[in-house]
């Protein structure tokens, strides 16, 4: 495009359109391990916990047991 050109064609926005595509899609790719692994660890990290909250519970009210005669 040049100065005296003043209007915008659409090859002109295709080809930005694409370059800003381009752009996003590689930073997306390069962080995508990352966030990957980011994301199962906090899920390992819940798990346990909720499970060693589980068993603490379990060991404070599962030891009386009644038992009744009709």
């Amino acid at each position: 495009m040049t100065q005296s050109d003043s209007r915008i064609s659409r090859d002109d926005l295709e080809e930005k359109f694409h370059a800003l595509q381009s752009d996003l899609q590689g930073k997306l790719g390069a962080k995508k391990d990352s966030l990957l692994a980011i994301g199962s660890a906090i899920g390992v990290v819940v798990v346990v916990v909720s499970y060693l909250f589980g068993k603490r519970r379990g060991k404070r009210k599962g030891g009386r047991v009644e038992i009744r005669r009709f």
